[in-house]
């Protein structure tokens, strides 16, 4: 940058443009300090570079409101300098150990430089012609996670991990299109060919309702399912009004007898419910569906079973926790997301199927591409082309093992249980959810004002209950602005409060570095801006 505060560009010819593609950056480049600072202490890095104070939205705008493509090359060091003022310093410091509202942790320390590795060898898994060791591998972990899953025996893993007619699941971006894929087998195999009917993945979802005789089809899942859900419903053509939605108990978990009662009135509508979908860890409140139970009315109903375990997948890895998911080993298919609990980068999910056959319903070949009988991976995959991310997992679960993800699991969990336990022990906060894996919800509701709720009249209390959610509101607002650190919020109906709608504190404690002192902290944070919501406590009071 000259002294006018212009970006200095460089001369755009073939030499200049090639030195990107060949010559590193010099010893005392920008760029090569930051490399440094990344393998030295990632974390200390980020801290030192994400402004905490949060900016508003529209002055971050400012910094990029041109749309015309720059005609002359910027030098590298000039340009990361920029990135580091206007892009990093604004970023959302998701590894912090403060920020406890997202599912988003601190990632482990040797991924930045195997993310370099993976990019520099840039493989395309779409195929063997651009993937080469990179499918097999990313079959042994699919058969990894498989296992870990279903149990099944040696022979099992022999005969179909690298089959060039078998998948047991795909990776993809992530928990969306994994749900998405699981349910396009389930639609295909419902749908499939029959007689002169070729399927509906040859003729159309008009052709082959008319030939089923079904005047609709459904998804079951309960309240809390995930919104990726609505698309997924949207794209198989079913509709969002398809995506049935089923009550929930106090738990919220799906009520059996309620998802009974749904799929019978749905078939004296000659609406075919043909998934249901059981959840082992809620976005909003981290709890898991009865499984076994699901399993048992999918198979009396030869529905076929899905589990969304995008967030609590991962707690298969602790033997101390496993039984909390008991019943995933019934599911026809089952989504994991590795960008989660198995701490890896964003952009790591997958799906995984029970039977290696399943995604042959869903199977595609070209000529030039993914040949009938090779063992490429892209033929039965939603996406084409994608990253070796399998790559990254493979070394995690070497690095990490099992009994180190089982750890993670085990100390996530507790952490949440002493939160759970120290908010109920303050007489300022309201505990919502208690965690059944490691994500609870919880609000700040001052001494006097949870008496008067008991005493208050129906009015009165949908009153006070109102007010509290615009305190709640504030707070979480102030306390993101701040940067010291973040709770998310979300609102509920729980069982407690008569179901009325209350807005909440989300905390989910999946980071390792977060320590009880931060806990401590962020309840003290919270009830010190409450302190200056003198309105709304006005309000409350009187």
């Amino acid at each position: 940058m000259n002294s006018s505060g212009k970006i200095k560009t460089a001369d755009a010819n073939f030499d200049n443009l090639l030195r990107i593609f060949t010559v590193p950056e010099g010893q005392n480049s920008t760029l090569t300090k930051i490399e440094e600072e990344l393998s030295r202490n990632l974390n200390e890095f980020l801290r030192n570079h994400i402004v905490t104070e949060e900016r508003p939205l529209k002055d971050i705008e400012q910094d990029f409101l041109s749309s015309h493509i720059p005609d002359q090359p910027e030098f590298v060091s000039d340009h990361t300098q920029h990135l580091l003022d206007t892009v990093v310093s604004q970023s959302v410091h998701t590894s912090s150990p403060g920020f406890i509202g997202h599912m988003t942790s601190a990632l482990p320390y040797f991924l930045m430089p195997l993310s370099k590795l993976m990019i520099a060898l840039n493989q395309n898994l779409v195929k063997i012609e651009t993937s080469k060791v990179f499918t097999p591998l990313e079959r042994q972990v699919l058969g990894m996670l498989h296992r870990l899953v279903y149990h099944e025996e040696d022979h099992f893993y022999s005969q179909y991990m690298h089959s060039a007619h078998h998948s047991l699941g795909a990776f993809c971006s992530g928990g969306t299109i994994a749900n998405l894929t699981a349910l396009w087998v389930a639609r295909n195999n419902v749908l499939k060919a029959d007689g002169h009917f070729k399927g509906v993945e040859q003729e159309g979802l008009f052709r082959a309702m008319k030939h089923y005789g079904y005047e609709g089809l459904a998804i079951l899942v309960s309240e809390r399912g995930h919104y990726s859900l609505k698309k997924a419903a949207d794209l198989l053509g079913i509709g969002q009004e398809g995506l049935i939605s089923v009550p929930t108990d106090q738990n919220n978990r799906i009520k059996p007898d309620a998802l009974k009662a749904t799929i019978s009135r749905l078939k004296q509508h000659n609406i075919k419910p043909f998934a249901i979908i059981g959840v082992a860890g809620t976005t909003e409140t981290g709890n898991v569906d009865p499984l076994d139970d699901i399993a048992e009315i999918c198979r009396q109903e030869d529905c076929h079973f899905h589990v969304d375990a995008a967030w609590g997948g991962a707690v298969l890895m602790s033997k101390q926790h496993q039984h909390l998911l008991k019943g995933i080993e019934k599911a026809d298919s089952v989504t994991i997301d590795a960008h989660k609990q198995l701490y890896l980068p964003m952009g790591a999910g997958m799906v995984l199927f029970k039977n290696a056959g399943a995604t042959q319903a869903i199977e595609h070949h070209a000529q030039y591409i993914l040949r009938e009988g090779s063992k490429d991976l892209g033929c039965r995959t939603l996406e084409g082309s994608r990253s070796g991310m399998a790559f990254l997992l493979y070394a995690c679960m070497h690095i990490i093992s099992r009994a180190g993800y089982g750890l993670l699991i085990d100390e996530s969990i507790a952490k949440a249980k002493y939160f759970a336990e120290l908010i109920q022990s303050q007489p300022d906060f309201e505990l919502i959810t208690e965690p059944e894996l490691c994500i609870l919800t919880y609000r700040y509701i001052p001494e006097p004002v949870r008496q008067a709720l008991k005493d208050a009249t129906e009015e009165k209390r949908q009153e006070l209950n109102q007010t509290l959610n615009e305190l709640t509101k504030y707070i979480q607002k102030k306390q993101r602005e701040s940067g010291k650190s973040f709770v998310s919020r979300t609102q509920l109906n729980p069982g407690q409060l008569d179901g009325m709608d209350t807005i909440v504190f989300r905390v989910v404690l999946a980071n390792p570095l977060t320590s009880k002192e931060i806990l401590h902290d962020v309840l003290e944070e919270q009830r010190q801006i409450a302190s200056l919501a003198t309105s709304l406590l006005k309000e409350l009071s009187g």
